[in-house]
């Protein structure tokens, strides 16, 4: 697939980390022109922020949602869990998908062709491994958004798919995970994975690629579990 991107213009958000960084190098390596933002290039749950940021970019052709996250919690009940960080994780997650997608599709419905896919979390299939419902929430309201975005855009000659990861060692969130569970643990979890591995960026970054790729033109609305057989 190597330059099958050349000419196009890629956003990758959330590239400050593992899964982010990957797909933003795999799209570079297939000939695209990648920017990354990150939270401390631009808060993406920011409408102004999110304007300035693509308003300085021109015209992009492939937009990669990536950007999310716990926001530095942990699982608690529901009960002890305040509207301030209720909101912390959606804005994270489902607000920055939002924001950055109505940032770009102008100028894709104008070129009649564009690529957007949002990256959910296995999470939003089921449940949080550790217990954060406003994540499970925005991570489900992406892949609600994926299809309702593909439906309205494909006329235009605009994709918008959606990529469920599963548990990849990818920042510094995830490893604390990883290190809580403890050798037994660990096993345990990678024991219900079919390919018996953890994931890596990679992985993910392929399923991206074919999203991307102009050989797909004919896939929307899907959501598709890159976990190792998990789910």
């Amino acid at each position: 697939m190597t330059g099958g991107l050349a000419g196009k213009t890629a956003v990758v958000t959330g590239t400050a980390h593992g899964i982010g960084a990957g797909i933003a190098d795999a799209l570079r390596g297939d000939g695209a022109t990648v920017h990354g933002v990150d939270k401390d290039t631009a808060d993406l749950s920011v409408p102004d922020a999110v304007a300035a940021f693509f308003g300085g970019l021109g015209p992009v052709d492939i937009l990669v949602n990536c950007a999310g996250g716990v926001a530095g919690q942990t699982g608690r009940a529901l009960e002890d869990v305040t509207v301030a960080d209720w909101r912390a994780v959606l804005d994270a997650n489902l607000s920055s998908t939002f924001l950055c997608t109505r940032a770009v599709v102008a100028g894709m419905k104008q070129r009649h062709w564009g690529r957007i896919v949002n990256i959910s979390s296995g999470a939003g299939l089921g449940v949080s491994l550790t217990g954060i419902q406003a994540y499970t929430t925005a991570k489900a309201a992406q892949i609600g958004f994926t299809r309702q975005m593909a439906h309205d855009l494909g006329p235009f000659g605009i994709t918008v798919n959606c990529i469920a990861p599963g548990f990849i060692r990818s920042n510094p969130t995830s490893e604390a995970q990883w290190q809580s569970y403890g050798p037994d643990g660990q096993a345990a979890l990678v024991g219900q994975i079919s390919m018996r591995r953890l994931g890596e960026p990679a992985d993910i970054a392929n399923g991206v690629q074919f999203f991307a790729a102009e050989r797909s033109s004919w896939v929307t609305g899907q959501i598709i579990s890159i976990d190792g057989g998990y789910a």
